[in-house]
């Protein structure tokens, strides 16, 4: 069920993206047409320019010259530069500001781009040759690109509204991992205060019952690691105090502690405590909890038999912990999807796991976690990276 929502999502936004470059696509053709329309209609505008120039410049014409006047006139946006059969430069129209006379950089930069472009039209006869080459209008030109403008615009637009949206999502996932940690440390404190008050009168009223104490004190541990729980889960919110903690005499904690409740079939490689320790910030209540999840992780993924190996490194800035099994290994496509909630290989598994891991290293602790390396079938490497206390 899971796998096809995500393939109806990832349907529908493949479905969004293509009829967007549809319309994309179509809003560029539409408005090169009709920009190679108006082109078509400046070139016979230029023509007649062209044309009535001619007539203006006969000699022989000493008929009523209105009509070409207007003509030439009326020509107000489609520069214009006028050369000699040399390629000088004798007028440039509708550049503006800028006079050919003076601005001559300019001017013969443009006109060598115009010489590469087209070929020019000629004017006059064999005796007088003047040469015309024309731009084409700012018109055209701000229509060829209003496209790509609007397409610019657009993925502005996009991309705004996918990290506004992204930004809403992960604020909304805050508050809900917030809202369920505080209500289930809140409803864990209830059947807690009272367990602990029944071993109280159970100490009381029976206390030459030897069996019955030692069954109340291992109570006492259980309730103990309730009240670890439920604490673990009221820090998820809140800022949680850092402080230098070594980590080979974290790591040796956990160690002594996992290596008591394993199968004697899995064995164990974590490094010795050092003379020289490395100190990394932590908030051991919180950093526990990733170490026992991985632990945990490496056991089911093993099965009962294998081998669980922890290593430190130091770069130049952070601390690498490693924590290495010999379990069934995860596939590469995985790799960060491990870390999404709902993310289980077990039947009955809630995919949280991981996910606190994450959420702990990464926003409590300015940390990184993530898959090292993993084979399927051969094992898994999960690396933790905390920022170095210099010391």
């Amino acid at each position: 069920m899971k796998k096809q929502k995500l393939y109806e999502q990832t349907r529908w936004r493949l479905s969004l993206i293509v009829l967007a470059l549809v319309v994309v696509a179509a809003s560029i053709s539409y408005t090169n047409t009709v920009a190679y329309q108006l082109k078509l209609d400046e070139q016979k505008n230029v023509n007649l320019w062209v044309l009535a120039q001619t007539e203006m410049m006969n000699p022989e014409n000493d008929g009523d010259l209105t009509l070409h006047s207007m003509v030439i006139n009326n020509n107000t946006n489609i520069p214009l530069i006028l050369t000699d059969e040399y390629y000088r430069i004798i007028d440039a129209i509708n550049y503006g500001d800028r006079d050919p006379f003076q601005d001559t950089a300019f001017f013969n930069a443009e006109l060598a781009e115009l010489r590469a472009q087209q070929e020019p039209i000629l004017i006059g006869d064999d005796v007088i040759k003047n040469y015309l080459f024309h731009q084409q209008s700012t018109l055209i030109t701000t229509l060829e690109w209003f496209p790509y403008l609007q397409f610019l615009i657009l993925g502005v637009l996009l991309m705004i509204s996918y990290f506004t949206f992204s930004f809403n999502r992960q604020a909304e996932q805050e508050r809900v991992w917030v809202g369920m940690a505080k209500e289930t440390a809140h409803q864990l404190g209830t059947p807690i205060t009272s367990l602990m008050g029944w071993i109280e009168n159970i100490k009381m009223m029976y206390d030459q019952d030897e069996d019955l104490m030692m069954m109340a004190e291992e109570m006492n541990t259980d309730i103990d690691l309730l009240k670890l729980v439920a604490d673990r889960f009221s820090k998820i919110g809140t800022t949680p105090d850092l402080q230098p903690v070594d980590i080979f005499i974290n790591l040796e904690k956990h160690y002594n502690y996992v290596r008591q409740r394993a199968s004697r079939k899995i064995t164990f490689d974590f490094p010795k405590v050092p003379q020289t320790p490395i100190m990394v910030q932590i908030n051991p209540l919180l950093f526990d909890w990733v170490i026992e999840n991985l632990l945990k992780n490496a056991l089911d993924a093993m099965e009962g038999k294998g081998h669980i190996q922890a290593q430190v490194h130091q770069s130049e800035s952070f601390v690498n912990i490693d924590i290495h099994d010999s379990g069934k290994g995860i596939p590469k496509k995985s790799f960060k999807t491990v870390f999404q909630p709902g993310y289980s290989t077990k039947k009955r598994g809630w995919g949280l796991g991981l996910s606190l891991c994450k959420r702990i290293v990464e926003k409590y602790h300015n940390g990184k976690i993530f898959v090292l390396d993993s084979v399927e079938g051969k094992g898994t490497t999960f690396r933790i990276q905390l920022p170095q206390v210099k010391q």
